[in-house]
């Protein structure tokens, strides 16, 4: 029965209660860890267990262990400030899974990109499927239509949470079967349009062309970072990030800073050092250890000048808290 093989995130909170008054807490620790969390693979027939539930091909990200269902938005036409911009900017769901690191179990992440008239709905489908809501909030200002982002979460075998998504989105526009195709490709990709390797120099990182965007997807590689059991890596949400679109004169950035508490104010001020503006700041997740705060910024301007605040935002994680804050 399902119900027997379901781990729920409750169960599990109260194992890690457990866990803690063992002495065991050392692996949920904030501090920088030498010892990455090992975190068992995916099976080729686990990854075609999800594709076939959800009816679409992902990409399984070997290195950290995770498969992923991107859930682009290609119904909608999206303007920021009256001007075009490409779905691949900002509007673009996701879906990851991987293992617990004890293998016992897996843990589903979700990021979907919905119309003000479509939370609720989508909310009482998630739940009435066994999924948990963890966060809804904006990603941008000025756009239109109005978008909101719900982060869901759940634990379960692979099968039986890519089941349970499916089962989710069925009706809803999100669902890959309920999508048009992509539109034709633009005419210009990143690699016209912007000068790539000094936006890569600025960064310090390559970034990936993603059609008319460019964007760069950076983790948090001094953390460990759990959730569920299982360690949250960039491929399945932690992480911090900058997308491209526009001109190379007048270019769009839109991204989300990944932070520790003590890291939040002073994210905030380089970012508006450099006249980049604060949309949103909140969780992602309900339980993850250290408790992660995400930042989401928006620019306007010459590309080079909006990679520098986004290389300005980065450079402050990582670095020793002054005062009396914590990590917490």
């Amino acid at each position: 029965m399902e119900n027997q093989t379901m781990i729920s995130r409750r169960a599990w909170l109260g194992a890690t209660s457990m866990a803690a008054t063992a002495g065991l807490t050392g692996l949920y620790s904030p501090t920088v860890s030498s010892a990455p969390v090992k975190t068992p693979p995916l099976s080729a027939e686990e990854i075609a267990a999800i594709e076939s539930a959800i009816g679409k091909k992902g990409t399984y990200n070997e290195a950290q262990a995770v498969h992923t269902i991107a859930l682009p938005r290609n119904d909608l036409k999206i303007a920021i400030k009256s001007e075009s911009v490409p779905i691949s900017f900002g509007f673009g769901g996701w879906v990851s899974i991987k293992k617990t690191v004890d293998g016992k179990s897996a843990v589903l992440m979700s990021d979907t990109v919905l119309l003000q008239e479509e939370v609720n709905p989508l909310i009482s489908a998630a739940q009435a499927a066994g999924l948990e809501v963890g966060a809804i909030h904006n990603h941008f200002f000025y756009e239109e239509p109005r978008i909101f982002y719900m982060h869901f979460h759940g634990m379960g075998s692979p099968a039986e949470l890519a089941k349970k998504f499916a089962l989710t989105i069925q009706d809803a526009k999100i669902a890959p079967a309920n999508q048009p195709a992509p539109s034709a490709p633009a005419s210009q990709t990143a690699k016209e349009i912007f000068d790539l390797s000094a936006l890569d120099g600025i960064v310090k990182y390559a970034g990936v062309v993603n059609g008319p965007t460019y964007k760069y997807t950076v983790g948090r590689q001094n953390l460990t970072v759990m959730s569920m059991g299982a360690e949250m890596t960039a491929a399945i949400g932690l992480n911090s990030w900058a997308s491209f679109a526009g001109t190379k004169a007048n270019a769009h950035i839109a991204g989300d800073i990944a932070m520790l508490g003590h890291e939040v104010n002073t994210v905030i001020k380089v970012l508006r050092d450099h006249k980049l503006e604060v949309v949103a700041v909140h969780n992602h997740m309900l339980d993850e250890e250290p408790r992660m705060i995400f930042l989401h910024y928006y620019g306007k301007g010459a590309a080079d000048e909006l990679a520098k605040g986004f290389r300005a935002a980065l450079d402050v994680l990582g670095k020793t808290p002054h005062g009396s804050h914590s990590n917490h």
